[in-house]
Parts: structure tokens; sequence; C-alpha cells
């Protein structure tokens, strides 16, 4: 996984996963504790994730809201899109795209 960005703008490239979560974890809660406003997070480059890394996820998406932050996706490829809608996180996390029009 390669991770770039700032504390504003978060870009993820390869999987989310067990293998890669911890340093994702740690960069992530690194860009909510140091940054304003919204943190958007880019998946557009993200092959794949697991529950690891929806974990992860879900765990910033979290800290943000403790920090009076708002985590943001963007570019959510469609096989992540599906699993977020029939978990129906879609309806907790924040999207640059409107992922309720594709729930119906």
């Amino acid at each position: 996984m390669r991770i770039t960005g700032d504390d504003e703008t978060v870009r993820f490239e390869g999987s989310l996963d067990v293998r890669t979560a911890a340093d994702a974890r740690r960069r992530l809660h690194a860009a909510v504790d140091d940054g304003r406003g919204d943190l958007v997070l880019d998946l557009s480059r993200l092959a794949a994730w697991d529950t690891t890394g929806l974990g992860v996820i879900m765990g910033v998406h979290r800290r943000a809201g403790r920090e009076g932050r708002r985590l943001v996706l963007r570019a959510v490829p469609p096989q992540l899109q599906r699993i977020l809608i029939a978990t129906r996180l879609h309806r907790i996390l924040s999207f640059e795209d409107d992922l309720d029009a594709l729930a119906v």
C-alpha cells in the first residue's frame, strides 16, 4: 500500500487489509489530529479492502467526529460501494458522490 497526501486529503493506492491496516491507521490518525476541516480520503486507486480495512475507516470516522472533523470518502470504487451499501455504512459515512442513489 502507498499512502500519500496531507492533513486534508489522503490517497490510498493498493490494498487496505490486515497487512497494511496499522500503517494506514497511524497515518490517518495523524491526519485527523493535525488537520482542520474535512479529511478527504481518496480511494480512486484502492484495489481492495477487507474487514480490517473497513474497521480502520470506521475508526477514523469516529476519531474525526470526536475532533470536530468529518471523514469524506472520495471516488469509492464500485466493488467497495457495494460493500458499504450491503452493510448500510453508506448511511453513516460521508461521500463526495451520493451512494444513496445506488442503494435502490
